[in-house]
């Protein structure tokens, strides 16, 4: 099912419909099908046909997928898991042993701090909290025994910007591998590999499926012995993305730089409203010229992403208020899809980081900004602020 263009020079809209996309040869369908199988038929003992003997190890639907992920982040080699955590436990389990040190940031994803806090640390792996904002401050937290540097920019819930070449320099002094889960701004918007980033991390239930239908999740490597390390985890491990989902995650995989620029652009007007609306105190856009990120992310991003926080006056019930009145934006988990969504990080998505030094502002909303019409968004949000 390899891709036989050259796609050294293709856009990244050509890629996203093309790259290991091509047609079937049975039959000519423009659409790889969907293997749902669990075994194939050999020729003779030992003999794979086309590499393929047992679905974990490898299918044909997800070796598509896995050779379009590659080719959209400029990698070498693209793993597409069950989830985006599946993702991240291969790595952190193909990366470290007991005893090595992880600095983590202090804006991050929920379910990745609980990853860390509960179930890495039992296994006698140390992690410590810095501001990946600022370069200083992560180069502060290294370790002799320093093995991965985690970064998520824009950072959830509070997007914060963190400069991917500045940490990649922090990285190689200390001998680690810099891990930039850029789940929020896609592969569209941002390219760390290309910054100086050793591993990418997506969950492609997000921005790259789309449509709110599947849950995945992908590592993306330039590095051809740590690609194989990860596959040789992969598949004994076996979190893999199943046949059909890998399929869904195709199917988005297409729209997406046409998506991402309406959720950008939606996502802009949403939040110039909020800036200045008399009920909100603070709002987290990186697109804002007074975002603490903003020249950052102008330079290393090509948009500045569909995702909007903000902190509303009167509190934490105030803010939970928002939630249930808003009526277009859903409330719910997850994010990236097509229709807009709104939830409270904490009590529903960073519940797991009360406490922690990541435990988010009790007043925050978090918005995912959907495709739809910019005016019925804006409409609803303005009658669910009051």
């Amino acid at each position: 099912m390899s891709d036989q263009r050259d796609e050294r020079h293709q856009h990244f809209e050509t890629l996203a419909i093309h790259a290991g996309q091509e047609p079937d040869q049975a039959t000519g369908a423009v659409v790889p099908p969907i293997y749902q199988v669990s075994t194939y038929k050999q020729d003779g003992v030992g003999g794979l046909r086309g590499g393929y003997e047992y679905s974990r190890s490898a299918n044909p639907t997800r070796t598509a997928l896995e050779e379009n992920l590659a080719a959209l982040d400029g990698a070498r080699r693209g793993l597409a898991f069950a989830s985006g955590l599946a993702a991240e436990d291969c790595l952190l389990r193909t990366l470290l042993a007991p005893g090595d040190h992880v600095v983590i940031p202090n804006d991050a994803y929920g379910g990745t701090f609980r990853l860390f806090a509960k179930v890495v640390e039992r296994w006698g792996v140390e992690w410590s909290v810095a501001d990946t904002s600022d370069p200083r401050a992560v180069r502060d937290a290294v370790r002799p025994r320093t093995k991965v540097i985690w970064v998520e920019t824009p950072s959830n819930p509070l997007l914060g910007i963190s400069d991917i070449a500045a940490l990649a320099g922090v990285a190689r002094d200390a001998g680690a591998r810099l891990v930039v889960d850029n789940t929020f701004a896609s592969p569209y918007l941002q390219q760390p590999l290309a910054l100086g980033a050793d591993v990418v991390v997506y969950s492609t239930t997000k921005y790259m499926g789309g449509h709110s239908d599947v849950v995945g999740g992908a590592l993306v490597v330039n590095d051809d012995t740590l690609g194989e390390e990860l596959a040789y985890h992969q598949n004994a491990m076996g979190a893999i993305a199943g046949p059909f989902d890998a399929w869904l995650v195709m199917r988005g995989i297409k729209t997406l730089a046409v998506r991402m620029d309406r959720h950008s652009a939606n996502a802009a007007r949403v939040a110039e409203l909020l800036a200045s609306h008399k009920k909100v105190t603070r709002v987290y856009y990186p697109g804002l010229a007074e975002h603490a990120g903003h020249e950052i992310a102008a330079k290393q991003m090509r948009s500045f992403g569909g995702m909007v926080s903000f902190r509303v006056a009167g509190g934490e019930e105030a803010a939970v208020e928002v939630c249930n009145r808003a009526e277009l934006f859903t409330l719910g988990e997850s994010l990236g899809g097509v229709e807009s969504l709104i939830e409270h990080p904490g009590r529903m998505t960073h519940a797991s980081t009360a406490g922690s030094a990541l435990e988010v502002p009790a007043d925050l909303v978090r918005l995912s900004v959907g495709i739809e019409s910019v005016d019925d968004l804006l409409a609803d949000l303005t009658q669910a602020l009051g």
